[in-house]
């Protein structure tokens, strides 16, 4: 009897060995398709004692590059995950593409020209710099990965108005629709009908149908849908970190979308449109009391003196 149990033993580790080994290698297969940068952390600004006050939260960056021949464009797609790792929920912001801002070395400009000037480095570090977070890992996906993603998950179901429908091929007049790939990327760069505001509002929506969509997965199509997009992402997420995300998923909730910054006033300079933050400093004060409970906060002294440059240089107040 001692014997036959030993056997059983012996047998039962070696299957569970057999069976890790297999999940190992599954695992570093998957993420090997992953495109990975390494970024030091001392190329990421990031305002001292920021990070100290966020530590209930893991702020993530997704960047949609507009670029035909790859990843080296302007980020037109600018959106901020803050996910409390306390009761998962996840909030998210967009910051509109043309938002007036400080980018070091290059002056006052539109928020996604960063990327096209310095990568998701400077991105990060203006994200940072201009709105007091803590941002140092991002995902950057090119705009026609979203095609391939929505084809994916048989298409996601949107309400559509009489407008936008003029701008989504395949449609001419309002309703309720299961889009496909090329109809969710057009309905969400949508943008003459309306505003960029807008426009950010559609891409939110596109990402948080995908989402829902992606949880109720078997585990047989999400590694069909693994080996689909993640070769088609850059990131500087570690391994690990990439693991505790996906282990997480399944219970995260996206409770907020909203763009920032709260109040914006167009403004031609120079023969180029901006969008200019009514009052940067009051518009990070609300973000931060909008994602993260910060009922009193006070803005940095760096923030502060954009804010100060911003309305010295336009006069918008």
């Amino acid at each position: 009897m001692k014997k036959t149990i030993l056997i059983i033993l012996i047998t039962l580790v070696v299957i569970i060995a057999i069976i890790g080994g297999g999940l190992y290698y599954f695992y570093n297969n998957k993420l090997d398709k992953i495109n990975y940068e390494e970024i030091p952390k001392n190329d990421i600004e990031v305002t001292e004692g920021i990070e100290e006050k966020l530590d209930k939260y893991r702020n993530i960056v997704l960047f949609g590059i507009d670029d035909a021949d790859g990843y080296n464009g302007r980020s037109d797609c600018i959106i901020i995950f803050s996910l409390n790792e306390k009761t998962n929920d996840v909030k998210m912001t967009s910051i509109y593409r043309d938002t007036y801002v400080e980018v070091q070395k290059h002056g006052y400009t539109k928020i996604n020209h960063a990327y096209a000037y310095g990568g998701a480095a400077l991105a990060m570090s203006t994200i940072n710099r201009n709105l007091d977070l803590d941002i140092t890992e991002y995902v950057t996906i090119n705009f026609e990965v979203v095609k391939d993603v929505v084809d994916y998950v048989d298409g996601i179901t949107i309400n559509v108005t009489s407008q936008e429908a003029k701008s989504i091929p395949g449609l001419t007049k309002a309703g309720t629709y299961n889009l496909n790939g090329v109809q969710a990327l057009a309905y969400g760069r949508i943008r003459k009908i309306d505003t960029d505001y807008k426009r950010t509002e559609r891409m939110r929506t596109v990402i948080n149908e995908v989402f829902k969509k992606v949880k109720k997965m078997s585990v047989t199509e999400m590694n069909k849908f693994a080996d689909e997009i993640l070769p088609e992402i850059h990131t500087n997420i570690k391994r690990n970190e990439i693991t505790d995300l996906i282990t997480k998923a399944i219970s995260l909730e996206i409770k907020e979308s909203n763009g920032w910054p709260y109040g914006v006033t167009g403004k031609t300079i120079n023969k180029i449109w901006y969008g200019i933050p009514n009052n940067l400093e009051e518009s990070v004060k609300k973000l931060h009391k909008d994602l993260f409970n910060e009922e009193e906060y006070e803005p940095s002294e760096t923030v502060k003196k954009i804010s100060n440059t911003i309305i010295s240089k336009t006069g918008v107040k």
